[in-house]
């Protein structure tokens, strides 16, 4: 699928991951929605891209915002993929050394960004692709969701984050079989240690260690890295239904 003259959401598209698949998609000619909470960012980034880029200040939860700024871009050009990025995450443990027990709270929302947000905008983004008509393969779209190598090597302190990028990669098969009487694929990334702004806060030192204990290349992965995988996932129709690594062959240790 050729995404020039078409149109794609990416939730997180402010920072990181998002912003990489953003400028990524721009250069590749489509019209780009952003889905942030960081107005500030967000609109640094539609100032560096220009016109290709429109805002919207919403949270991946928020069924009608999202409903709204997806049918919004949909109107500039055809919608043909969708890019889930935005996410959290917390270190905790079930219990912690006092035996207290993780707070549910805190669970609840890491799961809701991450797996609900995610599935929230997946079905929308599905919903708005499917009234668009359909390619001359009968393709409308893809959806791309990002998921972790914490749902298959969570380590000490990620119960929370695992299990909601655990559920993302859970809907990927489904997803696919359910959007496929219309045209839709549904892929899901995985990615290890990306080296993102959160990632830059730690000392040079400790990201050197991080980066030599990836088995190759031996070195961190990057937002660029990522942004390439979401381009080669759209031009290429046969892949649906898969999660694919993002780790440089990269197993993580319990801690």
């Amino acid at each position: 699928m050729d995404i020039r003259g078409c149109s794609a959401v990416v939730t997180g598209g402010a920072s990181g991951l998002g912003l990489a698949t953003v400028r990524a998609l721009v250069a590749d000619g489509a019209k780009v929605l952003i889905l942030d909470r960081d107005e500030q960012r967000a609109d640094a980034v539609r100032e560096e891209l220009g016109d290709s880029v429109a805002v919207s200040v919403t949270d991946v939860t928020d069924r009608e915002g999202v409903h709204k700024a997806v049918e919004e871009v949909a109107r500039v050009a055809p919608l043909r993929a969708v890019v889930n990025c935005a996410g959290i995450g917390v270190a905790r443990r079930v219990i912690d050394r006092q035996g207290v027990p993780h707070e549910l709270e805190l669970f609840d929302k890491v799961v809701r960004v991450n797996l609900i947000g995610t599935f929230n905008v997946m079905a929308v983004g599905a919903s708005v692709i499917s009234q668009g008509q359909p390619l001359a393969d009968g393709s409308r779209g893809v959806i791309i969701n990002t998921a972790s190598i914490a749902a298959f090597d969570g380590q000490i302190g990620q119960i929370a984050y695992a299990a909601s990028k655990g559920g993302i990669v859970g809907m990927t098969l489904p997803g696919a079989r359910d959007l496929a009487a219309v045209g839709i694929r549904v892929m899901t990334i995985a990615p290890g240690i990306i080296d993102t702004p959160l990632l830059g806060q730690l000392p040079e030192e400790v990201r050197g260690v991080l980066g030599a204990g990836v088995p190759f290349p031996r070195r961190l992965g990057l937002p660029d890295d990522y942004a390439q995988l979401v381009r080669a996932i759209i031009a290429n129709d046969y892949l649906n239904g898969e999660v694919i690594r993002l780790d440089g062959a990269l197993r993580m240790a319990p801690k």
